[in-house]
């Protein structure tokens, strides 16, 4: 039989994660601009946080560069930001947030086949470093294939600055690769899916490095940064070399965006990650309770009404979580959950 199999693969060529690494933004952007300006594609907070700082280090070294401030990662947001980049004659567009930007940047950089450099400020999920970006379209955040960073600038002097909220939910994100690389083994079993042993090694490792070292995450602390940014960066190249987001979202990610689409109160992402991962975990009929108190230390909460979720909206959205890709298949099924089975599954992990 001729084999036929095959895969792309892309990965950074330039990755700087530490104290101060800002200053290099100049360099890659010598080494990777193909011709033109570069685009900053940042928000008004991140601006003042290093968008500002981006920009003039790139122009101090001989280059063309325009800024555009953007809101939420949208549809119309998307659509403006090609446009500016297509204005602006972009040959790189340069992505200064702490996801939603990074986001946007991404998926533009990818439309208009565009080179793209991440520069997080704030280690908030593993988007920084992934070649997928979450789009709202309709009222729902779904991910999508972007553009791999061609470089990543991850400056932990400026993260650390960040509300520690960010770095709980990002370390959050990446534990959380716990239940998808259950649900991926699951798919290969029950489905036939492709699966990567080598993808999904990384991916576990990147979780285990954090669950194993959680007493080391705390607020205000740069080597805590540190800590979260090197498994976020281990969780995308997971990402790159299974070319999809498999290694890292499993059923948590859909409870996640479900949760997005029925009403997620005041939760950011990392911490719908950590509540549809201890419920996941439980329906697996794995150690729920050790990624409970792995979050535990970390300082985040996996109490729906912590976040102004109520029982009904998180039943609602456990039961339903499947239809957000039903071509995904995770513990989760293909048909609802029951209302009284999900009820059960939120009470015993603590989560309503």
């Amino acid at each position: 039989m001729e084999f036929d199999k095959f895969r792309t693969m892309h990965f950074p060529r330039d990755v700087f994660v530490g104290h101060g690494v800002i200053e290099n933004v100049g360099g890659v952007v010598s080494r990777n601009l193909r011709s033109g300006s570069v685009a900053v594609i940042t928000g008004n907070t991140t601006y003042s946080m290093a968008g500002r700082t981006v920009a003039e280090l790139i122009e101090s070294s001989g280059f063309d560069v325009h800024v555009h401030i953007t809101g939420e990662a949208n549809t119309e947001n998307l659509n403006m930001a090609e446009e500016f980049c297509r204005e602006v004659g972009a040959g790189m567009v340069i992505g200064v947030g702490g996801g939603t930007k990074i986001d946007l940047a991404k998926k533009a950089a990818y439309e208009l086949d565009l080179p793209f450099v991440s520069v997080p400020t704030s280690p908030s999920h593993d988007g920084i470093a992934s070649p997928r970006a979450s789009i709202k379209r309709s009222g729902c955040n779904l991910s999508e294939e972007a553009a791999m960073p061609v470089a990543i600038i991850a400056d932990t002097s400026i993260m650390v600055k960040a509300p520690y909220r960010y770095l709980a939910a990002g370390a959050a994100d990446v534990i959380s690769n716990e239940t998808a690389i259950l649900d991926w083994k699951l798919a290969n079993r029950l489905h036939g899916e492709d699966f990567s042993t080598s993808a999904a090694a990384l991916s576990q490792y990147a979780a285990r490095e954090l669950i194993e070292k959680a007493h080391l995450i705390m607020p205000g602390v740069e080597e805590s940064v540190w800590l979260v940014m090197k498994q976020i960066l281990a969780s995308g190249t997971a990402m790159a070399i299974a070319s999809s987001s498999r290694p890292a979202s499993g059923s948590e990610h859909l409870i996640a965006h479900s949760l997005e689409m029925l009403g997620a109160g005041n939760s950011i992402h990392g911490e719908q990650c950590a509540i549809g991962s201890v419920v996941s975990m439980y329906l697996h009929g794995g150690r729920w309770e050790e990624l409970a108190e792995t979050y535990r230390k970390i300082r985040l909460s996996i109490r729906a009404k912590d976040y102004n979720i109520s029982d009904i909206t998180m039943i609602k959205a456990l039961s339903t979580a499947h239809r957000i890709r039903p071509e995904r298949y995770t513990i989760l099924g293909e048909r609802d959950l029951s209302y009284s089975a999900a009820e059960r599954a939120l009470e015993i992990t603590g989560i309503i």
